[in-house]
């Protein structure tokens, strides 16, 4: 797996990534998360041309999992991160998780943060395999407040949902 920047022209694929990726979540209930529309294509392409949107490419130069992120408080706060699930189960995710944490240390950023499902087994209890920790709720900054309460009037609070954060 090669790691990259996002090419314009694979931005569909991302939002075909993740549509799949999102599937798994129909067989635990979650049936709106899994028909959750992707990113719009105007984001996913603001983040490319901000220089924060990668993929995992395979042999074929083709991607078959992206990570997004922005800088958030003091840190770079992964906005999606998907793995198509023909890919899963390879260490993709956690790779690209340690690509955007060398990235975040070179910006001299104390952290990596994300939100996610707490009681779905690939989201909260892998992120914790992935060095990730439950912050106190007083700790957060202003902007994962805010982030927090963009997901509320989303709907995504309807599941158990936490904050995490990765210090560097």
């Amino acid at each position: 797996m090669r790691i990259r920047a996002v090419r314009t022209a694979e931005l569909p694929l991302l939002q075909e990534i993740e549509r799949a990726a999102g599937e798994c979540f129909r067989e635990i209930g979650m049936v709106e998360i899994a028909a959750d529309e992707p990113l719009p294509l105007a984001e996913l392409a603001r983040h490319q041309r901000a220089g924060s949107a990668w993929v995992a490419a395979d042999g074929a130069d083709l991607p078959v999992a992206y990570l997004i992120a922005d800088r958030v408080d003091d840190a770079l706060h992964v906005e999606q991160v998907s793995v198509h699930p023909g890919s899963a189960h390879r260490r993709i995710g956690r790779a690209l998780l340690d690509f955007l944490a060398d990235r975040a240390r070179a910006e001299g950023l104390a952290a990596l943060t994300l939100t996610t499902f707490a009681e779905v087994p690939w989201n909260a209890p892998y992120y914790a395999r992935c060095g990730f920790r439950i912050p106190s709720e007083d700790s957060l900054g202003p902007g994962l407040r805010e982030v927090r309460a963009r997901e509320a009037a989303h709907g995504l609070d309807r599941w158990p949902r936490v904050t995490m954060r990765r210090d560097l």
